[in-house]
């Protein structure tokens, strides 16, 4: 059996740009692609903090060292610039292998920069 196992989360990224004219997708600074190890034109999910918004598209390694995050063609109605989004990869880990599978989670500051990386998703408090 195989489940579907979160890969690589760039967290709480800010959209730089919503291209509504461009063939869709998103167009993400290929050094962050790198480090969370999501490859050109795989599927992601997207979450937009802002308006909840949730979608599926693919990547386009955008030029690095630049920061961009910019969402293309109809994706580009769903978040606003400068919203705030969670983009995550996912994989399919054989069930051997789970308990020694290791995402890798991106924290990313306002610019688009990475402040820390993670091999597991922080755990949540309660308040």
């Amino acid at each position: 059996m195989f489940r579907t196992m979160m890969n690589g989360k760039i967290h709480r990224a800010r959209v730089t740009e919503a291209n509504l004219n461009y063939v869709g997708s998103i167009t993400i600074d290929e050094d962050i692609l790198d480090t969370v190890g999501i490859l050109p034109n795989e599927k992601v999910a997207i979450v937009n903090n802002n308006n909840g918004a949730r979608l599926e598209t693919y990547t386009i390694a955008g030029e690095r060292g630049s920061g961009v995050v910019c969402l293309n063609g109809a994706a580009a109605r769903l978040v606003q610039r400068d919203d705030i989004v969670i983009i995550i990869s996912y994989v399919m880990v054989a069930e051997e292998k789970i308990h020694t599978h290791k995402p890798i989670v991106a924290i990313m500051n306002e610019k688009n920069e990475i402040v820390e990386i993670l091999s597991h998703e922080p755990e949540a408090t309660i308040k």
